[in-house]
């Protein structure tokens, strides 16, 4: 699978067009399943307008504006992971098995990996063919671990675990200016406190990961941190 993990979606010509090499054909001839369960672990972000927002691709408020949804795929689905366990899996998992990309929105990490592992999605992901896309908490699950400073819902074994399908953790939206402790220095505190190699991303900046091999698309700030 290959992975494209943004602080906040597409939303400069340099993720854009990283996301069109990886896809291999235009957005225009992709289709494309959405996911936002992650919000509603989220208290700023779900449940209600702002799951409609993302879902639509509409969104007003600059902190929430979605460039993901609506980058003009030929379809687009959703998948609400929450639904899953409830359905049988063949009636959803061909759908996730012939798409060309996942759009996982922000939210709570945890929350996400949850119902990840619940729906059955966590065991499918690795053999995907599918591009996926993150956005914060859509990148941050990908990690083995969040660290304490993201821990918002907790699951019910605790803890911050998340899916280790990167050997990195991601501090999103660095010096965004709606959420004044994502500064540089309390990036630097977090990573100090992880145990694996960590990077500080703005909201310019995505990280690519093909085959194991990292590369970080920015037009804008971010920090690569070592254990």
């Amino acid at each position: 699978m290959k992975l494209l993990l943004t602080s906040a979606g597409v939303n400069n010509k340099s993720i854009h067009d990283a996301l069109v090499d990886m896809l291999d054909k235009p957005i225009a001839d992709s289709n494309a399943l959405c996911i936002p369960t992650a919000m509603y672990g989220h208290p700023w972000v779900g449940p209600g307008v702002k799951a409609w927002q993302f879902i639509s691709g509409i969104s007003e408020n600059p902190m929430f504006k979605n460039p993901m949804v609506d980058l003009g795929w030929k379809s687009v689905g959703v998948l609400e992971l929450t639904a899953l366990p409830s359905i049988n899996r063949d009636r959803w998992v061909p759908l996730v098995q012939e798409t060309d990309v996942l759009l996982v929105s922000g939210g709570d990490a945890l929350y996400l990996y949850h119902w990840m592992r619940q729906s059955g999605l966590a065991d499918l992901l690795p053999s995907l063919q599918a591009v996926y896309v993150g956005m914060s908490a859509g990148s941050m699950v990908m990690a083995p671990n969040i660290g304490e400073f993201f821990v918002g819902w907790t699951p019910p074994t605790g803890g911050d675990e998340t899916l280790s399908l990167v050997d990195f953790a991601i501090f999103p939206h660095l010096d965004h200016e709606m959420l004044p402790g994502n500064t540089m220095a309390a990036a630097e505190r977090w990573a100090a406190g992880m145990q694996g190699p960590t990077y500080a991303i703005d909201d310019q900046t995505a990280i690519k990961v093909i085959d194991g091999a990292v590369e970080v698309i920015s037009e804008g700030n971010w920090k690569h941190f070592l254990p």
